[in-house]
């Protein structure tokens, strides 16, 4: 990958450093946030996986180095030591797929100042939209109640957020996604049915499913909404029976669309024809949608920019210099210093009721006491990491785990409260 996804001003940093001799000191770095996005409750680490990948490849090429230098923004001392960058230092923190808080450290970035400060914007950049897009979906996976829900952004979002959008949704427990190369990369499942540009092409909507059926077989979803509902409906089982899979409704009111439907389609025999609904789809509208006869829901858009959050508001900062504590102190971002350590509390029942930060040594461990933090790269190299399918079930689990309350769509105080204990 090209290293010119680092800032300029990283980079400006790293000159000065290199000049004054503060280039080699050994420092921590943490990501967290200060606060949940407005609404939320929770927030789900995602991204982790990648960003894995990514640093094990980033690398300032013989070009960019050259660009770099001819355009000003480095000097040649600077230019040699990015040549032979690669990351040494150490990483860890809270499992893809873990939840966390307000002032949880998600992250921590063990190294010399030089090596660790121009993986700031990469860092952001990747946990900063995954993880939004994972806590967006969660919510609607929780809002669709054990109904399946499909990913189908693709269209609505830049080419590549497209694909980390399908990862980040598939981990916090979409079932699909429309996206070929998510599932190319990542083994994603994938599904996806025919547009109403399919329906247009043909002389008639008959013709077009039957097209369609002949070519998918009857385990396919044909969009019954191009013309007329009704009669879409009334077609889509002439031509492929009663054992059709599903049909999809994408415009109009789906609250009562879905049941006249169902309604429909159970006259006519269909009773095991599916209902999926689809059409600008948040964790509200599926909501909206939880007494109706649907059995599948398509997100889309809300899903892509995070459902009115497209950043998790995280932040990299320096907490720690050659072993000693370094704080910010301005209003309203004040950090707290030193390399911090955490565990999940729980009730013997199972049901998280805080979360413990200390900024020396591990906390004072409980029965039930669950520790957040695992390495993910160990002198520059990669530790073994759990799947995406084991992270999806983790994530799943830490849902169970909360109070109920910290579940709810509305907003409220974080579904658990987080206690960081300074070093005395």
């Amino acid at each position: 990958m090209t290293a010119l996804l680092t800032d300029h001003y990283e980079l400006t940093m790293l000159s000065a450093a290199l000049k004054d001799g503060t280039a080699s000191r050994q420092c921590v770095f943490e990501v967290f946030a200060r606060r949940m996005p407005s609404g939320r409750r929770y927030g789900v680490v995602a991204g982790t996986g990648r960003l894995v990948d990514l640093i094990r490849d980033f690398r300032f090429s013989e070009a960019e180095v050259d660009h770099l230098r001819r355009h000003g923004v480095i000097d040649d001392e600077t230019a040699a030591w990015l040549s032979g960058y690669r990351f040494t230092g150490d990483i860890e923190g809270y499992a893809e797929g873990e939840l966390f808080f307000p002032g949880s450290p998600i992250l921590t970035v063990s190294g010399t100042f030089a090596e660790c400060v121009l993986l700031e914007t990469l860092t952001l950049s990747v946990l900063n939209h995954d993880s939004a897009i994972a806590a967006a979906a969660a919510r609607m996976v929780t809002a669709a109640r054990g109904r399946a829900v499909i990913e189908m952004g693709a269209r609505r979002t830049h080419e590549e957020a497209a694909v980390a959008a399908a990862r980040a949704a598939y981990l916090a427990g979409f079932e699909f996604t429309s996206n070929l190369e998510a599932g190319f990369r990542y083994g994603i499942p994938t599904a996806g049915t025919a547009a109403h540009a399919f329906t247009l092409l043909h002389d008639d909507e008959p013709t077009a499913f039957a097209s369609q059926v002949a070519a998918l077989g009857k385990d396919t979803t044909l969009l019954v909404d191009t013309y007329d509902i009704t009669q879409g409906i009334r077609n889509a089982i002439a031509v492929a029976g009663p054992e059709l899979r599903a049909i999809r409704l994408d415009s109009g009111d789906l609250s009562v669309l879905a049941q006249q439907s169902r309604d429909l389609l159970n006259s006519l025999g269909a009773t095991e024809t599916k209902i999926i609904v689809s059409g600008d789809l948040g964790e509200y509208a599926i909501a909206a949608l939880a007494a109706e006869p649907v059995d599948m829901y398509g997100a889309g858009t809300a899903v892509v920019v995070g459902s009115g959050a497209p950043t998790a508001g995280l932040v990299y900062k320096l907490v720690e210099v050659d072993g000693r504590p370094v704080v910010k102190r301005s209003e309203n971002k004040a950090t707290v210093g030193g390399r911090k350590t955490a565990v999940r509390r729980h009730k013997p029942t199972g049901t998280a009721t805080e979360e413990i930060v200390v900024t020396k040594g591990t906390p004072d461990r409980q029965l039930g006491d669950r520790l957040l933090q695992r390495p993910y790269i160990v002198g520059g190299e990669p530790a073994d990491l759990p799947t995406l399918a084991e992270s999806r079930a983790h994530l799943r689990q830490c849902l169970i785990s909360i109070p109920w309350e910290g579940l709810k769509l509305s907003g409220g105080d974080p579904a658990i409260p987080v206690a960081v204990i300074p070093a005395s």
